[in-house]
Protein backbone atom coordinates (compact mmCIF):
# COMPACT_ATOMS: atom_id res chain seq x y z
CA UNK A 1 0.00 0.00 0.00
CA UNK A 2 2.78 2.65 0.94
CA UNK A 3 4.69 1.43 -2.53
CA UNK A 4 0.86 2.04 -4.00
CA UNK A 5 0.89 5.36 -2.57
CA UNK A 6 4.42 6.64 -3.30
CA UNK A 7 4.46 5.64 -6.81
CA UNK A 8 1.05 7.44 -7.04
CA UNK A 9 2.48 10.59 -5.59
CA UNK A 10 5.49 10.87 -8.27
CA UNK A 11 3.27 10.86 -10.82
CA UNK A 12 1.18 12.87 -9.48
CA UNK A 13 4.30 15.32 -9.06
CA UNK A 14 5.45 14.47 -12.35
CA UNK A 15 2.59 15.75 -13.92
CA UNK A 16 2.24 19.07 -12.30
CA UNK A 17 5.62 19.46 -13.07
CA UNK A 18 4.88 19.03 -16.49
CA UNK A 19 2.06 21.35 -17.02
CA UNK A 20 4.51 24.25 -15.47
CA UNK A 21 7.26 22.70 -18.20
CA UNK A 22 6.39 20.92 -21.07
CA UNK A 23 9.59 19.47 -21.89
CA UNK A 24 10.20 18.44 -18.06
CA UNK A 25 8.95 14.72 -18.64
CA UNK A 26 10.39 14.29 -22.23
CA UNK A 27 13.92 15.56 -20.75
CA UNK A 28 13.77 13.30 -18.28
CA UNK A 29 12.70 10.21 -20.32
CA UNK A 30 15.72 10.87 -22.73
CA UNK A 31 18.75 10.91 -19.69
CA UNK A 32 16.56 7.77 -17.86
CA UNK A 33 16.44 5.31 -20.96
CA UNK A 34 20.23 6.48 -21.45
CA UNK A 35 21.54 3.12 -19.63
CA UNK A 36 18.63 0.61 -21.82
CA UNK A 37 18.90 -0.35 -25.41
CA UNK A 38 19.56 1.95 -28.17
CA UNK A 39 15.78 1.29 -29.73
CA UNK A 40 14.04 2.54 -26.16
CA UNK A 41 16.42 5.75 -26.04
CA UNK A 42 15.51 6.51 -29.40
CA UNK A 43 12.17 6.08 -29.21
CA UNK A 44 12.31 8.51 -26.29
CA UNK A 45 14.44 11.04 -28.34
CA UNK A 46 11.04 10.85 -30.44
CA UNK A 47 8.89 11.55 -28.06
CA UNK A 48 11.39 14.46 -26.96
CA UNK A 49 11.11 16.15 -30.48
CA UNK A 50 7.50 15.31 -31.21
CA UNK A 51 6.39 17.06 -28.05
CA UNK A 52 8.41 20.10 -28.23
CA UNK A 53 6.81 20.21 -31.74
CA UNK A 54 3.67 19.48 -30.78
CA UNK A 55 3.62 22.08 -28.16
CA UNK A 56 5.41 24.72 -30.10
CA UNK A 57 4.63 28.45 -29.11
CA UNK A 58 6.31 31.26 -31.51
CA UNK A 59 7.05 33.37 -28.70
CA UNK A 60 9.00 30.37 -27.11
CA UNK A 61 11.21 29.99 -29.59
CA UNK A 62 14.64 31.23 -29.21
CA UNK A 63 18.27 30.46 -30.24
CA UNK A 64 20.16 30.08 -27.67
CA UNK A 65 24.10 31.23 -28.24
CA UNK A 66 25.41 28.41 -25.59
CA UNK A 67 23.26 25.74 -28.03
CA UNK A 68 24.67 26.65 -31.15
CA UNK A 69 28.37 24.87 -30.67
CA UNK A 70 26.63 21.00 -30.39
CA UNK A 71 24.93 22.12 -33.70
CA UNK A 72 27.84 23.42 -35.69
CA UNK A 73 29.80 20.84 -34.67
CA UNK A 74 27.12 18.49 -36.38
CA UNK A 75 27.04 20.95 -39.73
CA UNK A 76 30.95 20.08 -39.40
CA UNK A 77 30.26 16.43 -39.48
CA UNK A 78 27.72 16.55 -42.28
CA UNK A 79 30.31 18.87 -44.41
CA UNK A 80 32.96 16.34 -43.55
CA UNK A 81 31.43 13.80 -46.10
CA UNK A 82 32.06 15.62 -48.64
CA UNK A 83 35.82 15.15 -48.29
CA UNK A 84 35.96 11.83 -46.25
CA UNK A 85 38.08 9.43 -47.25
CA UNK A 86 35.43 6.60 -46.15
CA UNK A 87 32.36 8.72 -47.86
CA UNK A 88 29.90 5.48 -46.97
CA UNK A 89 31.68 5.50 -43.32
CA UNK A 90 31.01 9.33 -42.74
CA UNK A 91 27.40 8.69 -43.83
CA UNK A 92 26.36 5.90 -41.48
CA UNK A 93 27.55 7.78 -38.22
CA UNK A 94 26.13 10.72 -39.35
CA UNK A 95 22.64 9.00 -37.84
CA UNK A 96 24.47 8.32 -34.14
CA UNK A 97 25.55 12.05 -34.09
CA UNK A 98 22.28 13.58 -34.82
CA UNK A 99 21.27 14.21 -31.07
CA UNK A 100 24.37 16.79 -31.33
CA UNK A 101 21.66 19.00 -33.45
CA UNK A 102 17.77 17.40 -32.29
CA UNK A 103 18.18 18.32 -29.02
CA UNK A 104 19.41 21.80 -29.08
CA UNK A 105 16.52 22.22 -31.64
CA UNK A 106 14.39 21.11 -28.90
CA UNK A 107 15.65 23.25 -26.62
CA UNK A 108 15.14 26.44 -29.41
CA UNK A 109 11.31 25.69 -29.33
CA UNK A 110 10.50 24.53 -25.45
CA UNK A 111 9.89 26.77 -22.85
CA UNK A 112 13.17 27.42 -20.91
CA UNK A 113 13.00 25.75 -18.09
CA UNK A 114 13.95 28.03 -14.61
CA UNK A 115 16.80 26.71 -12.61
CA UNK A 116 14.60 25.15 -9.74
CA UNK A 117 12.84 23.28 -12.58
CA UNK A 118 16.41 22.23 -14.01
CA UNK A 119 17.25 21.03 -10.45
CA UNK A 120 13.97 19.04 -10.28
CA UNK A 121 14.99 17.16 -13.80
CA UNK A 122 18.48 16.15 -11.97
CA UNK A 123 16.56 15.11 -8.45
CA UNK A 124 14.20 12.86 -10.96
CA UNK A 125 17.31 11.53 -12.78
CA UNK A 126 19.19 10.94 -9.40
CA UNK A 127 16.63 8.58 -8.26
CA UNK A 128 16.24 6.58 -11.53
CA UNK A 129 20.28 6.15 -11.37
CA UNK A 130 20.00 4.74 -7.19
CA UNK A 131 17.19 2.39 -9.32
CA UNK A 132 19.80 1.22 -11.91
CA UNK A 133 22.17 0.52 -9.19
CA UNK A 134 20.51 -1.39 -7.02
CA UNK A 135 19.24 -3.29 -9.92
CA UNK A 136 22.90 -4.01 -11.14
CA UNK A 137 23.95 -4.90 -7.13
CA UNK A 138 21.07 -7.31 -6.99
CA UNK A 139 22.54 -8.87 -10.47
CA UNK A 140 26.14 -9.00 -9.30
CA UNK A 141 24.74 -10.77 -5.93
CA UNK A 142 22.90 -13.40 -7.78
CA UNK A 143 25.11 -14.36 -10.84
CA UNK A 144 27.67 -14.28 -7.98
CA UNK A 145 25.58 -16.97 -5.96
CA UNK A 146 25.02 -19.26 -9.26
CA UNK A 147 28.67 -18.97 -10.34
CA UNK A 148 30.80 -18.30 -7.08
CA UNK A 149 33.27 -15.77 -9.15
CA UNK A 150 33.57 -12.10 -7.28
CA UNK A 151 34.57 -10.87 -11.19
CA UNK A 152 30.36 -10.13 -11.01
CA UNK A 153 30.98 -7.44 -8.52
CA UNK A 154 33.67 -5.43 -10.67
CA UNK A 155 33.95 -3.58 -14.12
CA UNK A 156 31.99 -4.89 -16.88
CA UNK A 157 32.76 -8.67 -18.91
CA UNK A 158 34.73 -9.39 -21.96
CA UNK A 159 31.25 -9.68 -23.90
CA UNK A 160 27.80 -8.73 -22.68
CA UNK A 161 26.70 -12.76 -21.47
CA UNK A 162 30.24 -12.67 -19.60
CA UNK A 163 31.03 -11.73 -15.86
CA UNK A 164 30.48 -8.16 -14.96
CA UNK A 165 29.18 -5.66 -12.93
CA UNK A 166 27.50 -4.01 -16.17
CA UNK A 167 27.15 -5.50 -19.45
CA UNK A 168 30.18 -4.74 -21.98
CA UNK A 169 27.33 -2.74 -24.08
CA UNK A 170 26.71 -0.27 -21.49
CA UNK A 171 30.54 -0.16 -20.61
CA UNK A 172 31.57 0.48 -17.31
CA UNK A 173 33.77 3.83 -17.82
CA UNK A 174 30.29 5.45 -19.43
CA UNK A 175 28.10 3.96 -16.44
CA UNK A 176 30.26 5.52 -13.81
CA UNK A 177 29.63 8.66 -15.80
CA UNK A 178 26.23 8.46 -15.14
CA UNK A 179 26.59 7.44 -12.10
CA UNK A 180 28.66 10.50 -10.90
CA UNK A 181 25.85 13.53 -11.67
CA UNK A 182 23.89 11.48 -9.51
CA UNK A 183 26.59 11.27 -6.72
CA UNK A 184 26.82 14.79 -6.71
CA UNK A 185 23.43 15.72 -6.65
CA UNK A 186 23.13 14.00 -3.53
CA UNK A 187 26.51 14.24 -1.70
CA UNK A 188 26.51 18.19 -2.28
CA UNK A 189 23.23 18.76 -0.57
CA UNK A 190 23.10 20.88 2.60
CA UNK A 191 20.90 19.24 4.60
CA UNK A 192 20.85 15.69 3.96
CA UNK A 193 18.42 13.43 5.05
CA UNK A 194 19.53 9.29 5.74
CA UNK A 195 18.45 8.50 2.82
CA UNK A 196 20.42 10.71 0.78
CA UNK A 197 23.62 9.59 2.92
CA UNK A 198 22.68 6.21 2.17
CA UNK A 199 22.52 6.82 -1.83
CA UNK A 200 25.35 8.83 -1.79
CA UNK A 201 27.69 5.79 -0.07
CA UNK A 202 25.80 3.74 -2.00
CA UNK A 203 26.93 5.51 -5.89
CA UNK A 204 30.42 6.41 -4.51
CA UNK A 205 30.28 2.63 -3.75
CA UNK A 206 28.96 1.76 -7.14
CA UNK A 207 31.64 3.95 -8.89
CA UNK A 208 34.61 2.07 -7.15
CA UNK A 209 33.47 -1.12 -8.40
CA UNK A 210 32.64 -0.20 -11.91
CA UNK A 211 36.81 0.15 -11.45
CA UNK A 212 37.69 3.39 -13.76
CA UNK A 213 40.52 4.98 -11.70
CA UNK A 214 40.10 8.13 -14.02
CA UNK A 215 36.58 8.58 -13.02
CA UNK A 216 37.32 7.58 -9.38
CA UNK A 217 40.06 10.05 -9.23
CA UNK A 218 38.12 13.11 -10.41
CA UNK A 219 34.75 12.05 -8.08
CA UNK A 220 37.42 12.30 -5.24
CA UNK A 221 38.60 15.45 -6.22
CA UNK A 222 35.21 17.39 -6.80
CA UNK A 223 34.26 15.55 -3.55
CA UNK A 224 37.37 17.50 -1.97
CA UNK A 225 36.52 20.47 -3.64
CA UNK A 226 32.87 20.74 -2.46
CA UNK A 227 33.96 20.17 1.40
CA UNK A 228 36.27 22.45 1.30
CA UNK A 229 35.42 25.17 -0.76
CA UNK A 230 31.67 25.23 -1.50
CA UNK A 231 29.87 23.46 1.12
CA UNK A 232 28.31 26.27 3.90
CA UNK A 233 31.06 25.21 6.60
CA UNK A 234 33.47 26.02 4.11
CA UNK A 235 32.57 29.56 3.35
CA UNK A 236 34.13 31.14 6.78
CA UNK A 237 37.33 29.32 6.79
CA UNK A 238 38.64 29.45 2.70
CA UNK A 239 42.43 30.36 3.90
CA UNK A 240 42.55 27.19 6.04
CA UNK A 241 40.63 24.71 3.63
CA UNK A 242 42.84 25.79 1.32
CA UNK A 243 46.13 24.89 3.32
CA UNK A 244 44.18 21.67 4.79
CA UNK A 245 43.51 20.73 1.10
CA UNK A 246 47.06 21.33 -0.22
CA UNK A 247 48.63 19.98 2.65
CA UNK A 248 46.28 16.20 2.25
CA UNK A 249 47.21 16.35 -1.45
CA UNK A 250 50.99 16.62 -0.66
CA UNK A 251 50.56 14.00 2.56
CA UNK A 252 48.60 11.18 -0.09
CA UNK A 253 50.77 11.85 -3.12
CA UNK A 254 53.66 11.10 -0.42
CA UNK A 255 52.55 7.99 0.45
CA UNK A 256 54.87 5.26 -0.66
CA UNK A 257 52.88 3.34 -2.66
CA UNK A 258 50.60 5.64 -3.77
CA UNK A 259 53.66 7.67 -5.19
CA UNK A 260 55.30 5.18 -6.71
CA UNK A 261 52.14 3.79 -8.30
CA UNK A 262 51.86 7.50 -10.14
CA UNK A 263 55.63 7.30 -11.17
CA UNK A 264 55.60 3.66 -12.84
CA UNK A 265 52.75 4.53 -14.66
CA UNK A 266 54.41 7.57 -16.00
CA UNK A 267 58.13 6.05 -16.36
CA UNK A 268 58.46 2.25 -16.68
CA UNK A 269 56.98 -0.75 -18.21
CA UNK A 270 54.21 -1.71 -15.93
CA UNK A 271 50.85 -3.55 -16.27
CA UNK A 272 49.19 -1.05 -14.20
CA UNK A 273 46.68 2.03 -15.41
CA UNK A 274 45.27 5.30 -14.97
CA UNK A 275 42.97 4.46 -18.20
CA UNK A 276 40.64 1.50 -19.02
CA UNK A 277 42.60 -1.01 -21.18
CA UNK A 278 41.58 -1.62 -24.50
CA UNK A 279 42.21 -5.12 -25.73
CA UNK A 280 41.74 -8.24 -22.48
CA UNK A 281 42.89 -11.67 -22.11
CA UNK A 282 46.66 -10.67 -22.48
CA UNK A 283 48.90 -13.49 -21.52
CA UNK A 284 51.39 -12.65 -18.59
CA UNK A 285 54.54 -13.81 -20.46
CA UNK A 286 53.97 -10.13 -23.41
CA UNK A 287 56.24 -7.39 -22.75
CA UNK A 288 53.95 -3.96 -21.05
CA UNK A 289 55.06 -0.71 -23.09
CA UNK A 290 55.75 1.99 -21.47
CA UNK A 291 54.61 5.79 -21.78
CA UNK A 292 58.05 6.90 -23.28
CA UNK A 293 58.45 3.60 -25.79
CA UNK A 294 54.57 4.34 -26.19
CA UNK A 295 55.94 7.56 -27.38
CA UNK A 296 59.48 7.10 -28.80
CA UNK A 297 59.82 3.25 -30.20
CA UNK A 298 60.51 3.73 -33.60
CA UNK A 299 58.81 0.22 -34.22
CA UNK A 300 57.14 -2.43 -32.19
CA UNK A 301 56.48 -6.24 -31.70
CA UNK A 302 52.83 -8.32 -31.86
CA UNK A 303 54.00 -9.01 -28.02
CA UNK A 304 54.02 -5.85 -27.03
CA UNK A 305 51.07 -4.88 -24.83
CA UNK A 306 49.65 -1.30 -24.28
CA UNK A 307 48.10 -0.37 -20.94
CA UNK A 308 45.07 2.09 -20.93
CA UNK A 309 47.33 5.17 -20.46
CA UNK A 310 50.27 3.84 -23.14
CA UNK A 311 48.13 2.83 -25.95
CA UNK A 312 46.30 6.45 -25.78
CA UNK A 313 49.61 7.67 -25.45
CA UNK A 314 50.81 6.14 -28.71
CA UNK A 315 47.19 7.11 -30.44
CA UNK A 316 48.10 10.50 -29.80
CA UNK A 317 51.59 10.08 -31.39
CA UNK A 318 49.76 8.73 -34.30
CA UNK A 319 47.35 11.12 -34.52
CA UNK A 320 49.81 13.73 -35.04
CA UNK A 321 51.66 11.98 -37.77
CA UNK A 322 49.30 11.57 -39.88
CA UNK A 323 48.00 14.82 -39.05
CA UNK A 324 51.54 15.91 -40.26
CA UNK A 325 51.56 13.30 -43.42
CA UNK A 326 48.33 13.83 -45.10
CA UNK A 327 47.95 17.00 -44.88
CA UNK A 328 44.57 17.60 -42.85
CA UNK A 329 45.08 20.02 -40.60
CA UNK A 330 41.92 21.79 -41.63
CA UNK A 331 39.88 18.97 -42.45
CA UNK A 332 40.56 15.90 -40.76
CA UNK A 333 39.68 12.77 -42.69
CA UNK A 334 36.18 12.68 -42.26
CA UNK A 335 33.42 11.92 -39.43
CA UNK A 336 34.68 8.08 -38.28
CA UNK A 337 36.70 7.73 -41.22
CA UNK A 338 40.11 7.55 -39.67
CA UNK A 339 40.20 4.09 -39.15
CA UNK A 340 42.23 2.73 -42.15
CA UNK A 341 44.88 4.86 -41.63
CA UNK A 342 44.89 3.96 -37.57
CA UNK A 343 45.36 0.30 -39.67
CA UNK A 344 48.30 1.58 -41.72
CA UNK A 345 49.92 3.04 -38.59
CA UNK A 346 49.59 -0.23 -36.90
CA UNK A 347 50.80 -2.24 -39.50
CA UNK A 348 53.93 0.30 -39.93
CA UNK A 349 54.63 -0.10 -36.66
CA UNK A 350 54.11 -4.24 -36.27
CA UNK A 351 51.36 -3.47 -33.53
CA UNK A 352 49.68 -7.09 -31.85
CA UNK A 353 46.72 -7.22 -34.92
CA UNK A 354 44.70 -9.76 -33.23
CA UNK A 355 43.55 -13.56 -33.52
CA UNK A 356 42.94 -15.22 -37.14
CA UNK A 357 39.51 -15.58 -36.40
CA UNK A 358 38.56 -12.17 -34.67
CA UNK A 359 40.95 -9.62 -36.33
CA UNK A 360 38.89 -6.96 -34.56
CA UNK A 361 40.91 -7.59 -31.65
CA UNK A 362 44.14 -6.31 -32.13
CA UNK A 363 44.89 -2.73 -31.85
CA UNK A 364 44.56 -1.74 -35.40
CA UNK A 365 40.71 -1.84 -35.05
CA UNK A 366 40.49 0.76 -31.91
CA UNK A 367 39.50 4.35 -32.05
CA UNK A 368 41.81 7.26 -30.82
CA UNK A 369 40.25 7.20 -27.25
CA UNK A 370 40.60 10.34 -26.80
CA UNK A 371 37.93 13.11 -27.92
CA UNK A 372 39.83 15.84 -28.74
CA UNK A 373 42.59 13.70 -31.17
CA UNK A 374 39.10 11.76 -32.49
CA UNK A 375 37.88 15.43 -33.13
CA UNK A 376 41.10 17.15 -34.46
CA UNK A 377 41.82 13.45 -37.10
CA UNK A 378 38.50 13.42 -38.17
CA UNK A 379 36.88 17.00 -38.30
CA UNK A 380 40.22 19.02 -38.33
CA UNK A 381 41.03 21.89 -35.91
CA UNK A 382 37.71 23.38 -36.69
CA UNK A 383 36.17 20.25 -35.01
CA UNK A 384 38.33 20.09 -31.69
CA UNK A 385 38.07 24.09 -31.38
CA UNK A 386 33.91 23.73 -31.58
CA UNK A 387 34.73 21.22 -28.43
CA UNK A 388 36.78 23.46 -26.51
CA UNK A 389 33.91 26.12 -26.80
CA UNK A 390 32.03 23.51 -25.52
CA UNK A 391 33.75 22.64 -22.66
CA UNK A 392 34.87 26.02 -21.72
CA UNK A 393 31.34 27.78 -22.14
CA UNK A 394 30.33 24.53 -19.80
CA UNK A 395 32.76 25.76 -17.17
CA UNK A 396 32.24 28.91 -17.31
CA UNK A 397 28.07 28.77 -16.82
CA UNK A 398 28.83 26.51 -14.05
CA UNK A 399 30.53 28.96 -12.36
CA UNK A 400 28.18 31.49 -13.40
CA UNK A 401 25.23 29.54 -11.41
CA UNK A 402 27.49 28.08 -9.15
CA UNK A 403 25.18 25.04 -9.16
CA UNK A 404 27.99 22.24 -8.24
CA UNK A 405 26.03 19.42 -9.52
CA UNK A 406 26.50 21.31 -13.36
CA UNK A 407 30.60 22.00 -12.02
CA UNK A 408 30.61 18.59 -11.27
CA UNK A 409 29.39 17.61 -15.11
CA UNK A 410 32.04 19.95 -16.84
CA UNK A 411 35.28 18.79 -15.17
CA UNK A 412 33.89 14.87 -15.70
CA UNK A 413 33.26 15.54 -19.18
CA UNK A 414 37.18 17.11 -19.56
CA UNK A 415 38.73 14.40 -17.95
CA UNK A 416 36.70 11.52 -19.91
CA UNK A 417 37.37 13.39 -23.14
CA UNK A 418 41.05 12.38 -22.32
CA UNK A 419 40.67 8.43 -21.97
CA UNK A 420 37.41 8.10 -24.29
CA UNK A 421 35.88 8.86 -27.31
CA UNK A 422 32.65 9.17 -25.84
CA UNK A 423 30.64 11.84 -28.48
CA UNK A 424 31.31 9.46 -30.60
CA UNK A 425 29.29 6.05 -29.06
CA UNK A 426 25.44 6.80 -28.96
CA UNK A 427 25.13 6.86 -25.14
CA UNK A 428 27.74 9.04 -24.39
CA UNK A 429 26.50 11.81 -27.62
CA UNK A 430 22.87 11.27 -26.37
CA UNK A 431 24.26 12.41 -22.17
CA UNK A 432 26.53 14.98 -22.98
CA UNK A 433 24.62 16.91 -25.63
CA UNK A 434 20.79 16.51 -23.29
CA UNK A 435 22.93 17.65 -19.82
CA UNK A 436 24.74 20.34 -21.61
CA UNK A 437 21.97 21.77 -23.16
CA UNK A 438 19.72 21.19 -19.55
CA UNK A 439 22.69 23.03 -17.63
CA UNK A 440 23.37 25.96 -20.50
CA UNK A 441 20.17 26.71 -21.62
CA UNK A 442 18.49 29.69 -20.13
CA UNK A 443 21.43 31.25 -18.41
CA UNK A 444 20.82 34.93 -18.19
CA UNK A 445 23.97 37.49 -19.23
CA UNK A 446 25.85 39.41 -17.01
CA UNK A 447 24.25 42.76 -18.24
CA UNK A 448 20.70 41.50 -18.32
CA UNK A 449 17.60 41.03 -15.90
CA UNK A 450 15.66 37.87 -15.74
CA UNK A 451 12.68 38.44 -16.84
Amino acid sequence: MNIYNSSKNVIQNLVKENKNSSSFIPILLVLSTIPLPFALNNAALGIFLLTAFITFKKGNFRIQKELIFPVLLYVLMVFSYFWSIEPKESLAALSKEIPLLLIPLGFFIFKENTSEQKKRIITYYSYIIVAFVLYYCIRAAIRYCIYQDSRMFFYHGENDKDYGLVPKLLNAIHMSVFVAVAFFHFFTKEVKSKADTFFSILLFGFILLLSSKNIILIVLLLSLIHIFFFSKAAHNLRLRNLIVFVLLIVIVFSIGRIRDRFRVEFQTNTDKSLSADVIEGVPASVHYVSIKEAWTNPTFTPNDYFNGTAFRVYQTRISLELIREENVFFTGFGLNASYPKIKEKATQYNLYMGVENDPDSGYQSKNFHNQYVQNFAELGVFGFILLLIMLLVNVKNSLKTKDFVHFAFAFLMISLFLTESFLWRQRGVVFFTMMYCLFNSGIVPNNSKPE
